[in-house]
C-alpha cells in the first residue's frame, strides 16, 4: 500500500516548540488546505539513561532521568518526509532525537 500522507510524533523540551513550529513551518509540514502551521502538542513525560560516552541534553551518565516534554503531532505529505526530518533535526536540542513516522489512510471528505 502507498501512504501519502504521515503523522510524526516528536518529542521534545517545551521550550524548544517556537523554534520546532518554525522548523516545521518552513519545509511545509502541518499544511492542511487554506491552513498552515496545523499541529497539536501535550504534555508528557519522558523517561530514559543516558549510556556510557552519550552526550545528554539532560541528566547524567548511567543514571535514569525522567523530564517533562511534549509531544508534537503534525501530518505532512509522504513525500516531504527527508525534508522534515532534517529541518526536525536540525533544531532538536536531544542528542537522539525520538521522532515516530506513522503512515495514515486518510480519505477526503
Amino acid at each position: 500500500m502507498d501512504f501519502k500522507e504521515l503523522k510524526l510524533e516528536i518529542f521534545i523540551p517545551e521550550s524548544h516548540l517556537p523554534v520546532l513550529r518554525s522548523a516545521l513551518q518552513s519545509v511545509g509540514a502541518g499544511r492542511l488546505g487554506n491552513y498552515d502551521s496545523c499541529l497539536a502538542y501535550s504534555k508528557v513525560t519522558g523517561s530514559w539513561r543516558p549510556l556510557l560516552g552519550s552526550h545528554p541534553y539532560l541528566g547524567a551518565e548511567e543514571e535514569v532521568s525522567e523530564e517533562e516534554e511534549i509531544k508534537v503531532e503534525v501530518k505532512i505529505a509522504a513525500e516531504d518526509l527527508d525534508k522534515t526530518l532534517s529541518a526536525i533535526y536540525e533544531v532538536h536540542p536531544y542528542e537522539e532525537p525520538l521522532v515516530n513516522v506513522i503512515p495514515l489512510m486518510n480519505r477526503k471528505r
